[in-house]
């Protein structure tokens, strides 16, 4: 069974960016406020251990410290500041501190301590999913520091770099970025240890990202092994709860619930309410992993307890999740529905959609467990829906700024035309000067002149061509998938818009001889392919399955990305009789010969929905392209349902289509048991073994049989 399982990393990340290193401060400063920066430090070595008394001690610090006492004295209080309240689960609080930092260094103009207030900005962006805004403001940081010579502000970016990638799924970038960060923590004044710590806490997590939770392991033990050269429970609560979750993904669950275990003491010794909170929620986790339900509602329920002290509703409804995951594992549905249908509330409400996503999978997997079909398919909808519009609002953040980032280098282009245009009217009025003092010399400035208008006409052709073609460019991607270079699901929505759809008595007869078809096919098991290879090899397994469907079908067809591991193909003018022939040879393009991927023969299948348009002779105002595709989806998961690798196809109407569209719009099994249609089914090829085979050796074909429940 999968989980909901979730932690927040941002916590441990801005304490180890924070109260690194005293910046601006000469040595002069550095002598007369020593007892005071003393202080400061003794409060940050205590929130290492004890984070309630060190916050409570800081604040009654500042206030004492007053807004009149000394810029670089103030500034640190809030560095230290911000990262003791993201601790104690004060988010908003702390968000405030980093925007009063902000404030205070921009009165004083210190350009790298605006710059630390910016990067906190670009991490409140990460933290609400605005990745693609986070990076432009990240670029814009980085040019506005390419004199500086400051290890910590170096660092503190390169990290923010790192985590952006990280979330866009650059894992190349991320670690490049992640490792320039671990070198700078040799060159900051204080605390080098702990950062260090920090850092390669970061690489472990990237590398669980990358699906090598081996390295991921290897990293954290690393880490661990430093514990002697500082004494910080909160570093260590942070490497352990992320080796807790490597070891989950190495199956050693029993391991990982131990450093959870320790993870929750130390947070409870330490004050640290909101990473209790996670760490109780992850052992929940496991708890639902080994399928212990009881004990995972008992730790959901602690875990729910901890996060309502704090107030931090991530937190909230992650606990809701898992308690609703729990009591479904126990048979108790409609109660555990309740809470689960809370959490997707909320992250429904504050525009969390990747989160939805990933609840409405567990809600699938949990309804399909307990052969709940119908609910399932139902959740499969909604996910399917929600998944295309993140695909679609993905994409056009990633235009918006791509054209914006390309408006802004015309910008800066016609501001230096602008200018060398300014240069060439005053050079003509000296021209005018000179030509009443010698007329030769006028006439050789002239030609100059004329030279570079030349020149100048030359850029001005360049920069409109190039203009052009990034034109070009963007159309192009704005109908095509990046990925496999097939046409997008836009691309085939308003092409639809425009089909001829003629009234009844109207149709054609050739439109009824030979009608359109559309093929709806979902790669089989395609998450275990990203989780056994790793998400590069997933992609080559689309492409490669996108090259095989344009070998296979005619020039006239026309091959689409729909979405994730789904692919359409609509068929123009197919006759009825080769329709069969056609889902055939789609099946065996794909499931014939495995696919190499790093030296892997990957066994891949697909399952397919089909059906003609127009359908059974109705007139499209009755059953229009929509409804169709909708009864191939239903098509496409009875095949799912059936055992794979086959396609079904709705060839006719038995009955009356005002009686059978009712039924067969929400539930082609009922249709198909009550006799009012004609249902068409072509298998695959016998599959290869599940297991993948090196290049050099051969595979074998299991038999396989199908019914139609």
């Amino acid at each position: 069974m999968l989980q909901l399982h979730t932690f927040r990393w941002k916590n441990s990340l801005v304490q180890g960016l924070l109260s690194i290193s005293l910046l601006g401060m000469n040595a002069s400063v550095y002598a007369q406020a020593k007892t005071d920066f003393s202080e400061i430090e003794s409060i940050h070595t205590l929130s290492d251990s004890d984070n309630t008394a060190a916050l409570k001690k800081l604040q009654e610090y500042k206030e004492k410290l007053g807004k009149d006492a000394d810029y670089v004295l103030r500034a640190e209080v809030l560095k230290t500041l911000i990262g003791i309240l993201y601790d104690a689960g004060k988010i908003k609080e702390a968000d405030a501190a980093n925007a009063e930092l902000l404030q205070l260094a921009k009165s004083r103009n210190d350009n790298d301590m605006i710059s630390l207030g910016l990067i906190g900005e670009a991490f409140q962006l990460m933290d609400q999913g605005k990745f693609a805004m986070a990076l432009v403001k990240l670029n814009d940081i980085q040019q506005s520091l390419r004199d500086t010579k400051n290890a910590e502000v170096i660092m503190r970016l390169n990290i923010a770099f790192g985590m952006v990638q990280m979330a866009i799924g650059n894992f190349d970038k991320s670690l490049s970025y992640f490792l320039e960060a671990l070198k700078q923590t040799d060159q900051i004044p204080r605390r080098q240890v702990q950062a260090k710590l920090y850092r390669m806490e970061s690489i472990a997590r990237l590398y669980l990202h990358m699906h090598n939770a081996e390295k991921a392991l290897e990293t954290t033990n690393d880490a661990l092994a430093m514990q002697p050269k500082t004494e910080s429970p909160k570093i260590i609560s942070s490497l352990q709860m992320t080796r807790g979750l490597a070891l989950i993904d190495l199956g050693r669950h029993d391991e990982a619930f131990e450093a959870y275990k320790i993870v929750l003491q130390i947070a409870n010794e330490a004050g640290m309410p909101a990473l209790a909170a996670t760490a109780l929620g992850n052992i929940s986790d496991y708890y639902l992993n080994v399928r212990k339900f009881a004990e995972a509602e008992r730790a959901a329920r602690f875990s729910l307890e901890k996060a309502l002290s704090v107030q931090d509703p991530f937190s909230i409804a992650i606990a809701k999740a898992n308690i609703g995951f729990a009591l479904a594992g126990q048979k108790k549905f409609s109660q555990g529905i309740e809470y689960i249908n809370e959490a997707k509330k909320f992250f429904m409400e504050t525009g969390s959609k990747s989160d939805v996503e990933s609840l409405l999978s567990e809600i699938g997997n949990m309804f399909e467990a307990a052969d709940m079909h119908k609910e399932a398919l139902a959740i499969v909808r909604e996910q399917q829906k929600l998944s295309d519009e993140l695909f679609r609002s993905d994409r056009a953040r990633a235009v918006a700024t791509l054209q914006e980032q390309f408006n802004a280098e015309q910008r800066k282009k016609q501001i230096e035309l602008l200018a060398r245009e300014n240069q060439l009217k005053d050079a003509e009025i000296e021209n005018r000067q000179l030509q009443q003092v010698i007329l030769m010399l006028a006439g050789v400035l002239m030609v100059m002149v004329g030279a570079v208008i030349f020149f100048l006409y030359q850029r001005v052709r360049r920069t409109n061509e190039k203009l052009r073609e990034a034109n070009e460019q963007l159309e192009f991607h704005a109908v095509r998938d990046p990925l496999t270079g097939l046409y997008n699901r836009r691309s085939f929505v308003d092409m639809m818009k425009g089909r001829i759809v003629l009234p009844e008595g109207e149709r054609r007869e050739d439109a009824l001889e030979n009608p359109d078809c559309l093929i709806l096919m979902d790669i089989d098991h395609f998450k275990n392919i990203n989780d056994n290879h790793g998400h590069a090899a997933g992609d080559a397994v689309l492409v490669e399955v996108a090259r095989r469907l344009r070998s296979t079908v005619r020039d006239s067809d026309m091959v689409l990305r729909w979405g994730g591991e789904e692919f359409l193909i609509y068929s123009p003018r197919t006759n009825p009789a080769q329709l069969k022939n056609l889902v055939d040879r789609i099946l065996r393009s794909i499931g014939e010969e495995s696919m190499e991927v790093d030296g892997m023969l990957v066994p891949v299948t697909l399952t397919a929905g089909f059906i003609s348009l127009p359908f059974s002779g109705l007139p499209e105002a009755v059953c229009n392209w929509e409804k169709a595709l909708q009864i191939a989806d239903m098509a496409l998961y009875l095949g799912k349902v059936n055992g794979r690798n086959r396609a079904y196809g709705v060839s006719k109407l038995l009955i009356a289509y005002e009686e059978a569209l009712p039924v067969l719009d929400h539930d082609l099994s009922a249709a198909i048991k009550a006799g009012m249609v004609e249902l068409a089914e072509v298998h695959g090829p016998v599959r290869q073994a599940d297991n993948p085979q090196p290049a050099s050796q051969g595979t074998q074909d299991a038999d396989l049989t199908s019914i139609i429940k």
